[in-house]
């Protein structure tokens, strides 16, 4: 039998909709019953999909990295935690990926840490070009460089063009998390 090259997709930009981007792919992906991990750099804090994605299981299991957002909201964390949380969340992503026992692996919001350099980018290029050949690769998140965006097979830059928070609306339970 004859297998699919795996395509390597990056959803980036300053806009929303990347995560959701990622785990609408990861849902159309269980319809085919397809084997997805997801491993997020950086959100540590609870989410409505962290939920509902144990409502996927078996086909979809979620791995929580990072000790969250880089200077983000008066974070106490230091730079030399969250490195070392990046790196940690990394070395698991990468044995995954390379286990071979996944269809999909998602590594949302890979691209921020790389942006905030808590990984380095050599790390996600060499996981890249090593990843089974036939593995549907995904990242996401802000600031996207060109040599990522040049490795890709498919990008996707959201776009702001308005959003609540200027009008004072805050994060909504069950749209933003």
């Amino acid at each position: 039998m004859n297998k699919e090259k795996g395509l390597v997709i990056l959803y980036t930009g300053k806009g929303k909709g990347k995560t959701t981007a990622a785990l609408g792919l990861v849902l159309r992906a269980v319809g085919y019953k397809k084997k997805c991990l997801i491993v997020q750099f950086g959100k540590t804090w609870f989410t409505g999909e962290l939920v509902g994605i144990k409502m996927l299981s078996p086909y979809v299991k979620i791995i929580q990295g990072g000790k969250g957002f880089l200077d983000i909201l008066g974070s106490k964390v230091s730079r030399k935690e969250h490195i070392k949380a990046a790196e940690e969340a990394y070395n698991i992503l990468y044995k995954e990926v390379m286990s071979g026992k996944w269809d999909i692996v998602v590594a949302d919001e890979i691209v921020g840490a790389l942006a905030s350099g808590v990984l380095e980018s050599n790390q996600v290029t060499e996981l890249i070009k090593e990843k089974p050949l036939e593995l549907d690769f995904v990242l996401t998140g802000h600031h996207a460089k060109k040599d990522l965006i040049d490795l890709a097979d498919l990008v996707t830059e959201m776009q702001e063009i308005k959003h609540p928070y200027q009008k004072g609306i805050l994060a909504k339970k069950g749209i933003d998390f």
